[in-house]
């Protein structure tokens, strides 16, 4: 059996330098119907100011526009503030001005949250994201930090009904239980909590009713068969294809999603499993 219908990429960026609509044609060659492109800062020149963020995030929209016209795709888009960009501006600026870097760099924050709703609002975007807190090392202060930041930006989500996509800390115990303690805190429905470049194991109980998006490496799938019947909502499929010329194909290349998709469905798992997985959840969570 082969599956025909649509299918969803869910975390993927796009870069001008990089293969830009060639990687959404490769995609799209092997049965790709659907991106949901993120947008990636620039990481060695983060925006500073509400302006920065807004011309930053007019062209991820631009990018996205092309890969309608040019190419054919349906495209959902993504914009906020990565947590590697904030936590690494949020050191270079205490280092240099204590409280008053901190401040200027909670409102940078809040500046780019502001700049990526406004955008929501006039139906350009449909989710904020990636947001979350450092997947690396960092100190206290930074962590507790962006913690408060995090929560400030679920109980935005919650009052809005927005969809927020989750980078945060690589797998612990605590990871998805802490997440929903306080995303429901906050009011969040927990099906519009997207946990981005998410581990395979998709059962309830594991994932605490967030929807995980699962990095669908070769490795994925035999845990992602064992797991998918057992999971609340069901579960995207991504890539976090960076389209970086520095490190072409990673994290993986843009033919995966669809690779993995037939082999799902040669491995077992429903049509209606891929069906909801690429149609109807995207639906639920991010409309149509």
């Amino acid at each position: 059996m082969v599956y025909d219908g649509p299918i969803l990429d869910n975390h993927f960026h796009l870069n001008r330098k990089g293969l830009f609509l060639e990687a959404a044609r490769s995609f799209q060659r092997v049965g790709g119907t659907d991106l949901v492109l993120v947008h990636c800062p620039d990481f060695a020149a983060p925006p500073e100011t509400l302006e920065g963020h807004q011309t930053a995030y007019a062209d991820t929209l631009s990018m996205a526009q092309s890969v309608r016209d040019e190419v054919g795709l349906g495209v959902r888009v993504v914009l906020g503030p990565h947590p590697a960009a904030f936590a690494h501006q949020f050191e270079r600026w205490v280092s240099e001005d204590g409280d008053a870097g901190k401040e200027r760099a909670v409102e940078n924050y809040r500046h780019s949250i502001e700049a990526a709703l406004a955008f929501v609002h006039e139906g350009q975007a449909h989710a904020i994201g990636e947001v979350g807190r450092p997947h690396w090392p960092v100190s206290d202060e930074i962590w507790d930090l962006s913690n408060e930041l995090l929560d400030e930006t679920m109980h935005l989500a919650a009052q809005e009904g927005l969809p927020l996509q989750l980078h945060v800390e690589g797998e612990s115990e605590d990871t998805y239980p802490d997440l929903a303690k306080r995303a429901l805190r906050q009011g969040m429905d927990l099906r519009k909590l997207i946990r981005h470049y998410s581990p395979p194991d998709v059962r309830e109980a594991h994932t605490h009713g967030l929807t995980p998006s699962v990095l669908c490496g070769k490795g994925a799938l035999e845990r992602l068969v064992e797991t998918h019947s057992m999971a609340k909502n069901g579960f995207f499929l991504e890539t976090d294809y960076m389209d970086d010329p520095r490190r072409p194909g990673a994290v993986l290349g843009p033919k995966t999603v669809p690779k993995r998709t037939q082999q799902l469905l040669a491995a077992g798992v429903d049509e209606e499993v891929m069906w909801n997985t690429h149609s109807a959840l995207p639906n639920r969570v991010y409309g149509e």
